[in-house]
């Protein structure tokens, strides 16, 4: 495994140094995380928002229970059946429990419900902002591209507007002055055998 793992700790690094050396890729790549976070954060939520719908039925559906059992206590005492009023309380404790604790998950679902939609927030912006950049990155490539091209034909370009060996062209004195002083050079090493 020790090989595997080097193998394995080599190619991180290196992807890692591409990827710093190539910063549109590294961009792209994060780009993309975030929008896999984020869709994971939105199906989160809706989970969540279901869960919560869920709870809320139940609690619905418990207090009904309980208002009947109330009733139905009240009907037995009045009748003087504490045989029946007895069980009955019981039964509505019980169900007073179940609600409570049911109250509480719903709350528990609402703060992660919060908790989520604030996660989402913040993977939206980061992943606006990465978006951004990623565009600030494109342009200055393709700037810095159109700049490469413009160097490269910029000769080519000035090229066609020189008007050959005009006596006032600094150029042209200056290859002149040197290729005499080289002429002269050779003749005095050529006098100098």
């Amino acid at each position: 495994m020790g090989l595997f793992d080097d193998l394995s700790q080599f190619l991180e690094t290196r992807l890692e140094e591409f990827l710093r050396s190539h910063p549109q890729l590294e961009l792209m790549a994060l780009d993309d995380q975030l929008q896999e976070q984020e869709e994971d954060t939105r199906k989160l939520l809706v989970d969540l928002r279901r869960q919560e719908t869920a709870l809320q039925e139940q609690i619905m559906a418990t207090a009904q229970e309980v208002k009947l059992w109330h009733i139905r206590i009240d009907k037995a005492k009045a009748a003087g059946r504490l045989d029946l009023a007895e069980p009955a309380q019981e039964r509505e404790a019980a169900l007073l429990r179940e609600g409570n604790q049911l109250w509480g998950q719903m709350r528990g679902v609402q703060e992660r419900i919060k908790k989520t939609e604030e996660l989402y927030r913040q993977v939206q912006a980061r992943r606006q902002e990465v978006q951004r950049k990623l565009k600030e990155v494109k342009a200055a490539e393709a700037a810095s591209q159109a700049q490469d091209t413009s160097r490269e034909t910029a000769g080519w370009y000035q090229a066609s507007h020189y008007r050959p060996r005009s006596p006032a062209d600094p150029l042209e004195q200056k290859f002149r002055q040197w290729e005499m002083d080289d002429e002269i050079e050779q003749l005095k090493r050529q006098m100098g055998r």
